[in-house]
């Protein structure tokens, strides 16, 4: 991992974004942090939806594809999010490390 903090949103090509900060309080990291947050209170509400719509056992074949898509993109959301958490405790731990490590010296 190089520093670069993988943001919560794709460019228009649909490539991923990153940001290059040592502020994890700067006005960018703090917007990226809250649509995290954002995408995951949404897709808890959409995991609630979707066990409630499967007890009725009503839903049509239609609603079950448009609930599947939901899903999908609320999981690659919650994947992302996790990638870029993971790779600034990767980051934050070496940095951790090259600290102690100064220190003994």
């Amino acid at each position: 991992m190089n520093g670069l903090r993988l943001l919560p949103w794709s460019s228009p090509e649909g490539k991923p974004c990153y940001l290059s900060t040592d502020d994890d309080n700067s006005r960018l990291s703090r917007k990226a942090d809250e649509v995290e947050a954002l995408q995951l209170a949404m897709g808890a509400q959409l995991l609630a939806h979707a066990r409630a719509m499967l007890d009725e056992d009503k839903a049509s074949s239609g609603e079950l594809r448009f609930l599947t898509r939901r899903l999908v993109e609320a999981l690659t959301d919650a994947l992302r999010v996790a990638e870029s958490r993971g790779g600034r405790l990767l980051v934050h731990s070496e940095r951790g490390a090259d600290e102690r490590n100064q220190a003994d010296q």
